[in-house]
């Protein structure tokens, strides 16, 4: 159990690093999608597989899609991309320079953690997250349900074509 914490911890660092370091967009979102899909494995070792389910799902699924379609969209290449002024590459190594501080002294003095009494083994699971959903959130779930389902019948309205008697 512990050296899956340790190898999807190392994946996840090493995708971040690959995606800022790349070069390339769609590499980047390549590695930032498997820097969720190791975070979703961080999830299941915790034992909150719906939440590991709906990371994979909204994040992986979702927004990087969306991601790779803005890429695709904005045609990104060498000759457009404007050149950083000496004051702003000098301003993003100090403030990354910083967080590197902040880390090292937070690594350096140890944070301490209580770990829960109470603690329930099927908080995660998607039964206890189900029950609290229909039980203690039913009227906000059901307001949002209405809510989605009017915003997707508007969006058909939005979208539908009027056929125009001119034109005909």
């Amino acid at each position: 159990m512990l050296t899956l914490f340790y190898l999807f911890a190392a994946i996840s660092v090493l995708c971040a690093l690959v995606v800022v370091a790349a070069r390339d967009p769609v590499n980047s979102v390549i590695a930032l999608i498997v820097c969720f899909l190791s975070i979703a494995g961080h999830y299941i070792l915790l034992n909150a597989q719906f939440l590991a389910v709906v990371h994979i799902i909204v994040y992986t699924g979702a927004i990087m899609v969306l991601f790779l379609f803005v890429i695709m969209l904005l045609n990104l290449n060498k000759a457009t991309e404007p050149q950083r002024s000496l004051a702003t590459r000098v301003a993003a190594v100090v403030a990354g320079g910083l967080v590197l501080l902040t880390l090292l002294a937070a690594v350096r003095h140890g944070i301490s953690v209580e770990p829960a009494r109470d603690f329930d083994i099927g908080t995660g699971l998607v039964r206890s997250v189900g029950r609290s959903l229909f039980n203690e959130f039913l009227l906000p779930f059901e307001v949002s349900s209405v809510l989605f389902l009017s915003a997707m019948v508007g969006a058909v309205m939005l979208g539908r074509r009027e056929k125009n008697p001119q034109a005909a």
